[in-house]
């Protein structure tokens, strides 16, 4: 299979102009570090104590949710497209000291080599930035053990969320560079439950992230209009 299945050029060229600023915690990256405590927080709420399980994180890009998961003892593989990325999540690891295991792969490329082999398998703000998230949850759900959790975040697709995300985000709080989401590549709820339920996997959460720009904190609750995390695992 084709490495490059699945990719878009210009998003990873995106990531890989940026790529030295992955751990500048000042940068287009601040976001991340900053809700990282939280996707850490929703994994562990639904797959239970990370120590010891076998993660996946599919487009782990820099290392910020993949060092995560391994402070917390997981056992971790992160894949990427974007080289220079995973350079600097490599070079992270002299200072975090941590064992993560890094490829650059594509999640099918990857999924071919590694049946049923993830308790957990995460793929958080990825779906977004690539032609077929159909095709990333496919081999997703092919890598997950039976027993396995698949832990997914997007963003949804309506005017509101084009109105934050987008306009909001990127134009007016500034909180992101200009182009960093193109709209149409949004995914709504039910397009990503009927993706699930077509892979033979069951949504069993789904729970919003917002972000208010008055107290400039994040949290999770019921608002999935925007960001959204949603968890699936195989049926009993």
């Amino acid at each position: 299979m084709s490495l490059q299945h699945n990719v878009d050029a210009a998003e990873i060229e995106k990531f890989q102009s940026i790529a030295s600023r992955w751990w500048d915690r000042e940068s287009e990256f601040k976001p991340l570090h900053e809700i990282n405590p939280l996707r850490l927080a929703y994994i562990e709420q639904q797959a239970g104590a990370v120590d010891g399980k076998k993660i996946l994180d599919i487009g782990c890009g820099g290392g910020i949710l993949t060092e995560g998961l391994a402070r917390q003892g997981a056992r971790v593989t992160g894949i990427d497209m974007a080289e220079l990325s995973l350079k600097v999540a490599k070079l992270h690891l002299h200072e975090s000291e941590l064992d993560i295991d890094y490829k650059l792969a594509t999640a099918e490329q990857f999924a071919a080599d590694n049946p049923a082999a993830f308790d957990i398998v995460t793929c958080l703000e990825m779906l977004e930035h690539v032609p077929d998230p159909a095709s990333i949850i496919s081999a997703a759900s092919h890598m997950l053990k039976p027993d396995g959790i698949l832990v997914l975040s997007t963003l949804n697709r309506n005017p509101k969320s084009f109105a934050l995300a987008v306009l909001g985000a990127e134009y007016i709080l500034r909180l992101l560079p200009r182009g960093t989401h193109e709209y149409k590549k949004f995914v709504k709820p039910s397009e990503m439950a009927a993706v699930l339920r077509a892979n033979g996997l069951q949504p069993r959460d789904i729970t919003g992230m917002s972000y208010n720009p008055l107290t400039r904190n994040y949290s999770l609750g019921r608002d999935i209009d925007v960001n959204y995390l949603m968890t699936a695992s195989f049926d009993d």
